[in-house]
């Protein structure tokens, strides 16, 4: 035991020197290994599936959507249902670009969506925000969305931005469409996914892109913004304004998450394997009417069906039933070999508490296990995405490291396996602790956590005794007092201003 007091002494002061910029190297991951389905029930679902689309379709599309469809050999029933041929959806899941990187402002942000590989961020369209002064929700405006954004830029974990909150001060669908994109453009430097009302709302989300880039080619290139489009109002049934979004985004080159939301039990069958079957047929639409609209279109499969708890009605976004739910949604995606999308981290906990901890830890690491390209809502979001929270984004930023950490392959090597060195341990000191294996990997090997309390109890009771809650919401409020990210140059902004209805105002861009 007194050979022990030593090396553990050192460790401890090596971690607690540890800065947040240490903890930002970049993780590999190897995302896919949890399979809950056998292969077998793979085939079986995308059978339904092709079944689901061939032979009844679904309804509400739009006259030009089904002109696009049609010409390429589907055709609408008798009760005006457009179905999809089996053989176009599986000439569109062969034909669909594997190739998708979403790109960041800053290229250190890239996301390159090649199998295996796992990326973590923010999401939710809240109409709340848990106000970080009066501990109490209050409805979101432009200002916190911009907020959001900017915190999540300082957060190594929280790898992009896709829109958590919605500015409820601004009520026209154009000018919000617009400013949420221009809040979040300016909020980070990280890849921006925001959404479009309608579809000519996308060419001006589309201007202010290529004005950034410097040109449309230099934003085709390197597509630093992407479109959550919600094409369908499950059960089988297109949002007619969401489909002709997707249509002119994927025209326009710009990334489309092709996203579906069946509520088990309700808008989808209570079964997990009929949910994915039928959420599975909604997306595969999505992703033919985009490839059918642009061939070369960068389209992720967007599955996301959630369950409902089923005595009240309520979302249960942190249940076991969830976990298991996206997690096969993904395995379908992966059966495909196409870049995917999901939601996890929906916790239904108001508050960043024992109950978010757990609910949003099974529900990331399970889609993450899974596959999951993209895992939108992994941070900050609470009640059920009814609100977004500062405090939980940066305790959630610890949470979602200790999740890219579980997804590293491991080293089977001979130095890393090394019979001869244990030998050498145990019959010289008789433990590892001050061997130079150790000392050497100590950093290379551990993700050190910036926020989670790893002292010991004595010491943690001479520090005041503080609750993760407090210490979160102190560096949150400390990131939004300092960080004002500069990658927009003041002519670009002058330029954007001068052509969009900015209600940002730059004063609030600036430290006070």
């Amino acid at each position: 035991m007194t050979r022990k007091k030593g090396p553990r002494r050192a460790t401890r002061r090596r971690e607690s020197a540890r800065t947040p910029a240490e903890a930002a190297v970049k993780l590999q991951t190897m995302g896919g290994r949890l399979n809950v389905l056998s292969d077998d029930d793979v085939r079986r679902i995308h059978a339904a599936s092709l079944a689901l689309l061939s032979d009844f379709g679904l309804e509400d599309a739009p006259p030009g959507v089904v002109d696009l469809v049609c010409a390429a050999g589907g055709r609408v029933s008798q009760d005006q249902r457009l179905t999809f041929p089996s053989e176009l959806c599986e000439e569109a899941l062969k034909g669909l670009r594997r190739d998708v990187t979403l790109c960041g402002q800053d290229p250190a942000h890239d996301l390159s969506l090649e199998l295996g590989s796992v990326y973590l961020g923010s999401g939710g369209a809240a109409p709340l925000i848990h106000d970080l002064e009066t501990g109490r929700y209050r409805p979101s405006t432009l200002a916190d969305l911009y907020d959001a954004a900017r915190l999540v830029d300082r957060l190594p974990h929280v790898q992009f931005f896709s829109r958590s909150l919605v500015a409820r001060d601004l009520d026209d669908e154009r000018l919000l469409d617009v400013n949420t994109c221009y809040a979040a453009l300016a909020g980070t430097s990280k890849h921006v996914m925001v959404s479009a009302a309608k579809a000519d709302h996308v060419a001006e989300i589309t201007a202010i892109c290529h004005l950034l880039a410097g040109s449309p080619d230099a934003f085709a290139a390197r597509p630093f913004l992407s479109l959550n489009i919600n094409h369908v109002a499950p059960p089988m049934r297109f949002a007619a304004d969401a489909v002709e979004v997707l249509v002119a985004a994927a025209r326009a080159d710009i990334p489309c998450m092709v996203n579906t939301f069946g509520q088990l039990g309700a808008s989808s069958p209570v079964t997990i394997s009929g949910c994915v079957a039928q959420t599975n047929a909604e997306t595969l639409a999505g992703l033919v009417i985009a490839w059918l609209a642009n061939p070369d279109a960068r389209v992720i499969h967007g599955s996301r069906p959630m369950v409902t708890d089923l005595r009240s009605g309520a979302m249960a976004g942190g249940s076991g039933e969830q976990s298991i739910l996206t997690a096969a949604a993904v395995q379908m995606a992966r059966a495909y070999g196409v870049p995917s999308s999901t939601i996890a981290g929906a916790t239904d906990s108001k508050t960043a508490d024992a109950q978010a901890g757990y609910e949003k830890a099974l529900s990331v690491t399970m889609a993450a296990q899974a596959g999951a390209n993209v895992i939108t809502q992994a941070a900050g979001m609470q009640a059920g995405l009814m609100g977004a929270s500062f405090d939980a984004y940066v305790i959630d930023n610890d949470m979602l490291g200790a999740v890219l950490r579980s997804l590293s392959p491991i080293d089977t090597g001979p130095e890393a396996l090394s019979p001869s060195m244990i030998v050498e341990a145990v019959r010289g000191e008789g433990h590892f602790l001050g061997h130079p294996q150790t000392f050497d990997r100590m950093t290379s090997d551990f993700l050190y956590p910036d926020l989670a309390d790893r002292r010991s109890v004595e010491d943690w009771e001479a520090g005041g005794a503080p609750d993760i809650r407090d210490v979160a919401r102190a560096r949150a409020q400390t990131i939004l007092a300092t960080h004002y990210p500069s990658h927009i140059s003041p002519e670009l902004d002058i330029r954007l201003r001068s052509m969009f209805d900015i209600r940002l105002a730059q004063s609030r861009m600036e430290p006070k």
